[in-house]
């Protein structure tokens, strides 16, 4: 038998905690939030199918980020013990310049469609954070009022080749008077992938109040109400667009994009170029022989090619081939510090995130990002501690295998 007794508040008392009440919603919300996934599910909650569906989604039957997902997600670490790893660093040096860690805030098209503080909330969760960020050709505020909200960050610009070389001309020259410093050239999308949620949403930039957005909107009546009365969109290569996204890109893009394009770029922007888009050995040995001073290896998120190759099964051959030429950056897939931690390892120097900081601007604006650069970065702090190692330069492929 057990005996029992009743018991003594002086043993209650400390087991009756109160919690502290956040007031503000968005704290609240954010607290949540353990995991990119989570700020995906919230994300998804507050904002409109059209906008989160062009984040989200991805060409075709979306196989290629499946794929590169799966690829993070079956590969295996291999710890080393007994190590001292009182004292984590992350920091690392990009293109030169110093940062915190080794993530870049990836370009994005139409930010400000997720959330209304779009691109000047994440320059200046990258500020910061201490990390690059790149500006999309294709992104919703102009150059130069990011470079007033991120004075201090390490400003990249991506550019697509349009048909019109001047237009571009004249952007990659803003770019550099504005104090950025690298040039990212996107090489994927000579036409438009079939990016299947947009056209069954029927995306259109700015969106449209169509009977479907406007039921929709009543679900999400706070993303329409910012929608409506801020600033309207700004786009630094049009103003308008009467159709999809699909329709715009094969409109403004160049397909007949050749290697020989670096020469007129090389001639309008004085600083380091990067290519993006890189998805095979040889591609990446004809730009470095061209002089890129960097490369990513991306299948664009798999948002043009699908059953395209996957960057993370991609990456040991290119870091052998070309690793001690040029550095090497990859995206697509990653969605935690793990992702980013294995990347390192085997042979990349930072990683592009894209999507992650997106769901947190969905999820709480400016906070939001923060928020998922607060995960990431924790996320990576402690898979190196758990590998056993101080800095990312330990990082070296015996600590993952592909599987």
């Amino acid at each position: 038998m057990t005996t029992r007794r009743l018991p003594k508040w002086s043993e209650l008392k400390p087991l009756l905690q109160t919690q502290k009440i956040e007031w503000d919603p968005t704290e609240r919300r954010l607290a949540k939030a353990q995991t990119i996934g989570d700020l995906r599910r919230i994300a998804k909650r507050r904002t409109p199918s059209a906008p989160f569906d062009y984040t989200d989604g991805a060409a075709d039957g979306e196989v290629s980020l499946r794929r590169a997902r799966s690829a993070f997600a079956r590969l295996q670490f291999n710890p080393s013990i007994l190590r001292d790893v009182s004292k984590i660093d992350t920091s690392t040096t990009i293109q030169g310049n110093p940062s915190a860690y080794p993530i870049i805030f990836a370009p994005t098209g139409f930010t400000r469609m997720m959330h209304t503080e779009g691109e000047r909330a994440v320059v200046r969760a990258a500020q910061k954070y201490g990390i690059p960020y790149a500006l999309s050709t294709m992104g919703t505020t102009s150059i130069e009022d990011v470079a007033a909200a991120g004075p201090d960050v390490d400003k990249w610009f991506q550019l697509y080749i349009w048909s019109d070389h001047g237009a571009g001309k004249e952007l990659v020259q803003r770019s550099h008077a504005a104090g950025y410093t690298t040039l990212i050239l996107t090489v994927d999308v000579p036409v438009a992938g079939a990016r299947l949620r947009d056209v069954r949403n029927g995306m259109t930039i700015p969106p449209a109040l169509t009977l479907k957005t406007f039921l929709d909107g009543a679900m999400h009546p706070n993303w329409w109400f910012d929608f409506l009365t801020t600033e309207p969109l700004q786009f630094a290569s049009l103003s308008h667009w009467e159709g999809t996204v699909a329709d715009m890109i094969n409109h403004m893009f160049d397909p007949t994009v050749t290697l020989k394009d670096l020469d007129w770029i090389r001639d309008a922007w004085p600083g380091r170029i990067v290519i993006k888009g890189i998805q095979t050995v040889e591609d990446a040995r004809r730009v470095v022989d061209a002089g890129a001073e960097g490369i990513v290896l991306s299948n664009h998120g798999g948002r043009q090619l699908d059953k395209a190759p996957v960057p993370l099964e991609l990456l040991p051959s290119v870091a052998a081939a070309v690793g001690d030429r040029t550095e090497i950056y990859l995206d697509t897939g990653v969605t935690s510090g793990s992702d980013i931690a294995a990347a390192l390892a085997l042979g990349a120097d930072a990683v592009l995130v894209g999507r992650a900081y997106l769901y947190g601007l969905m999820a709480g604006g400016q906070r939001g990002v923060e928020r998922a650069a607060e995960i990431l970065t924790s996320q990576l702090r402690r898979t190196m501690a758990l590998l056993g190692v101080n800095s990312v330069d330990e990082l070296t492929p015996s600590h993952v295998t592909l599987r």
